[in-house]
């Protein structure tokens, strides 16, 4: 059976919860309900797991907060004898407009502490990631207190489309491969 490891990225904690830069959790959090799934606490991270035609898709929000992941995914990685090609990391950017969809099939960090800590700890930038496009609207010298900042009240109105757009995305990852996903979501 074919296996996936799907990583939310994010902070732990109440305070960090609903922020921008904890979009992979909320979208993982989304699947985990739709799956009927719950997360268990596990060296590194919180882990849940469900099938869906035949693959098997692993979930994973590090506990190791945003700049150390890459720690947890290399574990996983190795625990779960999941190659890197079945690897996708769901990330927040501040380049893509609110909601924008980008799946690349691999590329640099793009600035973003946890794809660098990732991309250092694997040893290669040869990977799947899902960036959700978080926009930029931040004065000079703000981007920190924006990404860690809650959503605005347009954002939560639009947030479950698009965390359901997630779902479907992460399915087709597994199901339907990296290209037909890119091109199936992406811009959308």
């Amino acid at each position: 059976m074919k296996k996936f490891l799907i990583v939310g990225l994010g902070n732990i904690g109440e305070k960090y919860e609903n922020t921008r830069h904890n979009i992979g959790f909320k979208i993982l959090d989304n699947i985990a309900a739709k799956e009927d799934i719950t997360f268990e606490s596990q060296k590194l991270g919180s882990v849940a797991t469900f099938r869906f035609k035949g693959r098997t898709f692993i979930l994973l929000k590090p506990s190791t907060y945003m700049n150390l992941s890459g720690k947890a995914v290399s574990y996983w990685l190795q625990k779960e004898n999941i190659p890197v090609e079945n690897l996708l990391v769901i990330c927040d950017d501040l380049n893509l407009d609110f909601g924008a969809i980008r799946v690349k099939a691999k590329g640099s960090d793009g600035g973003h502490n946890g794809l660098k800590d990732i991309n250092a700890t694997l040893n290669t930038q040869q990977y799947a990631r899902y960036r959700f496009g978080v926009g930029s609207q931040f004065s000079k010298g703000r981007q920190v207190d924006y990404v860690l900042g809650e959503w605005d009240t347009d954002e939560e109105k639009l947030l479950p489309e698009r965390l359901e757009k997630g779902y479907e995305l992460v399915k087709s990852f597994g199901t339907a491969g990296l290209n037909n996903t890119m091109n199936t979501f992406n811009g959308k």
